[in-house]
């Protein structure tokens, strides 16, 4: 049964195409990949589909009473709330039901109602205790335990307010009361980008057996692969259908690209013989007519278009001089805002070292990187900096708040260059004519990533300074970020969720579990 329709999608952002002519059918319990480049429009879709944003042609329906859920990591959360009450919201639509049914039974009571109208009312309220029943209404409290414990809510504490969370821990809040609700559809939007290993297993276990259907954005090959069953390819504002996980479908894809180009030369090569035998042959009378038949079939020719090969970035960072052997030592360093996040630590990093931070989200990973940079002040202890560090800082998300394009971005930290200089440095990066000289909050994720990368691969350092650098950079971004670091000279520090990532890059990988001073 097909649940979602969408006929004839076009949008685009000012003179920027996202979708031309685009159609989508989505039938119940088909498991969807929805893959593609950063900036081809896969949140944009999604956007889209849930009534965010409205198409410039063409329409959506969804199929009656289905329920759609959206991971939606903006969704505003309310002081004063706690994690178990956000959970709770997930069954208001049972609870009402509830209300409806205490209602029934109050009027019941009532001595003026007559003997059919009394029939009725019972008959309602069973067929509502019924429903309750069914959506194992009396279980909420074990269901919100089950899967608080299995995205490690249970150790935030579900009393805990929800605005005292850290950006991470929020996203899994969202996803939890997602995952409880249990809609007909699921769509979800790079959700493991703030969970930990062991939760990202839990959540592959929970869609591999979920009977309903999903569409999944994901930049995490393996986890994608492990629970899907069908792509749908976003790329030059098509969307385009494959049947398998996404090996399967890069095979095809790639099998396709080659026989587009294969038929694309053929084709290139007979435009080019009829061309030269018609200007060869159109002034002699004796082979005019041939000519004109040559010219004919020219003129009623559908042309294979030459296919667009998309930008791969190409990361390449400045090697500054030569630091001290100590770039880091800590001595009793407490770090934390009003309380305490870590037991003292004595933390060293040496010239060269390529350390790796792991450990649950909200443990103070993100502090420590701003508390050794000097960005908040510890709570105790000391840092002692080496002072010929030339330190290239990446953080986790960049401010929504920017209203400059990406050439004002760029021409604003090196302004000595010209407008080529800052063209060709963001088209390294990956970013087309059109991203450059949009705004900057306009872009995707991985677009705006990209945008700070290219700052960074153009300022001299001899130590980076990452966190979470991979969430939203599609897989060519991923694979081109490893490898320049895995050739960069100088030192990493870094914070990342993706072993895939870090494996063979970093040469010391700390638990931070081991430093925090309570469970999370």
């Amino acid at each position: 049964m097909s649940i979602l329709n969408v006929e004839h999608l076009t949008h685009g952002f000012g003179d920027r195409q996202i979708f031309d002519d685009v159609s989508f059918r989505l039938l119940s319990g088909e498991h969807i990949g929805l893959v593609g480049a950063n900036g081809e429009g896969k949140s944009t879709f999604m956007n889209i589909i849930t009534g965010k944003l409205s198409p410039d042609e063409g329409k959506v329906e969804w199929s009656k009473r289905v329920r759609a859920g959206y991971l939606d990591q903006h969704t505003v959360l309310t002081k004063g709330q706690t994690v178990r009450d956000v959970l709770k919201t997930a069954f208001d639509y049972l609870f009402e039901m509830e209300q409806e049914m205490n209602d029934l039974y109050m009027s019941m009571g009532d001595p003026d109602v007559d003997e059919n109208t009394m029939n009725a009312r019972m008959e309602e309220a069973g067929t509502l205790q019924d429903l309750l029943t069914a959506h194992d209404f009396y279980m909420i409290d074990a269901k919100i335990d089950e899967v608080a414990r299995a995205l490690g809510l249970t150790d935030l504490g579900l009393d805990r307010d929800v605005t005292e969370l850290s950006g991470g821990q929020r996203t899994k809040v969202l996803l939890a009361k997602l995952l409880l609700e249990k809609p007909e559809i699921l769509l979800l939007d790079e959700p493991t980008n703030y969970l930990d290993r062991e939760h990202i297993v839990w959540l592959q276990r929970y869609l591999q057996n979920y009977e309903n259907a999903f569409i999944l954005i994901s930049h995490d090959i393996p986890f994608l692969n492990s629970v899907i069953n069908l792509i749908y390819h976003m790329e030059n504002h098509k969307l385009d259908r494959y049947v398998g996980d996404y090996d399967d479908f890069i095979k095809v894809y790639e099998m396709r690209k080659a026989q587009h180009e294969a038929a694309y030369q053929k084709q290139q090569q007979e435009i080019a013989q009829l061309k030269d035998f018609v200007a060869r042959n159109k002034a002699r009378i004796s082979t005019r007519n041939m000519a004109m038949s040559r010219q004919k079939k020219l003129d009623n020719m559908e042309l294979i278009e030459k296919q667009v090969e998309r930008v791969k970035p190409e990361f390449d960072f400045h090697l500054g001089r030569t630091p001290g052997r100590f770039l880091f030592e800590t001595k009793g360093l407490v770090i934390g805002y009003d309380t305490p996040l870590s037991k003292p630590l004595d933390f060293v990093m040496e010239r060269k070292e390529k350390v790796l931070l792991t450990g649950a989200n909200g443990i103070g990973k993100t502090t420590l990187l701003k508390s050794l940079l000097g960005l908040i002040p510890p709570l105790e202890g000391q840092i002692e900096k080496d002072p010929y560090m030339q330190i290239g800082y990446f953080e986790q998300e960049m401010s929504q708040d920017v209203d400059t394009t990406c050439i004002e971005e760029i021409w604003n930290e090196f302004p000595s260059w010209d407008q080529r200089e800052v063209r060709a440095a963001l088209a390294r990066c990956g970013l087309t004519s059109k991203h450059i000289e949009s705004r900057i909050r306009v872009l995707s994720g991985g677009e705006q990533a990209k945008v700070r990368l290219c700052k960074l691969m153009n300022r001299d350092s001899n130590i980076l300074v990452l966190d979470e650098p991979t969430n939203h950079l599609d897989v060519d971004a991923k694979d081109e970020l490893k490898r320049a670091l895995m050739e960069y000279n100088g030192s990493i520090l870094m914070v990342c969720h993706e072993p895939e990532f870090y494996e063979g890059l970093a040469t010391r990988v700390i638990d931070c579990s081991r430093w925090t001073t309570k469970l999370v």
